[in-house]
């Protein structure tokens, strides 16, 4: 089985929940993927970890991160994969205090060429916010990476925001077919 197919059987296995919840968007869905549950345990993380290692290489990232919690477990795994970045972590906001912060992690360089990850994505706000403050950092935008797309037109948003490429690593026709909202 390779790293995808252990990725996806994870998610499917751990992190599928079927039931009514909120999303972050404010949509009600009649099902949620919490992928940090699949992702979080070893098989999933190194699975994890060799296919976003694979696309900062593929990429020419020197730098992994995006929004903080979704992008957390995503940016540590490329580096416990062996990825030769920086692996960062984006704020909602900066920090009123310390050395006042929005990005957090090692010193990005100007230019700095970043992978932005983030681990489901619906609408992609989230992800387009990571995308501005990398931006706004003075740093550029080589590709997008999410654990999950839930297919509901982020991925057309998060290209947009980034002027570079979207990779779900799966979507939620991988995880869940037979869901009752399929089309």
């Amino acid at each position: 089985m390779d790293a995808r197919e252990t990725l996806i059987e994870q998610l499917r296995e751990h992190a599928l929940i079927i039931g009514e919840v909120t999303l972050t968007s404010g949509a009600v869905a009649q099902y949620y993927v919490d992928s940090k549950r699949a992702i979080m345990l070893p098989a999933g993380f190194r699975a994890l970890g060799e296919l976003v290692a694979a696309l900062a290489a593929q990429t020419g990232a020197t730098a992994v991160g995006g929004m903080t919690m979704g992008a957390d477990p995503v940016a540590c795994s490329a580096l416990g994969a062996g990825a030769d970045v920086k692996a960062f972590f984006v704020r909602k906001e900066a920090k009123q205090h310390g050395l006042a912060r929005r990005i957090e992690g090692p010193l990005l360089e100007p230019g700095e060429r970043c992978l932005v990850v983030e681990d489901v994505v619906t609408t992609g706000g989230s992800t387009v916010r990571a995308i501005e403050a990398v931006l706004e950092g003075g740093h550029e935008v080589v590709g997008v990476v999410s654990v999950l797309d839930r297919l509901a037109g982020g991925g057309e948003a998060i290209e947009a925001a980034a002027g570079a490429p979207y990779f779900p690593l799966a979507t939620i026709d991988d995880v869940y077919p037979d869901r009752p909202d399929r089309d």
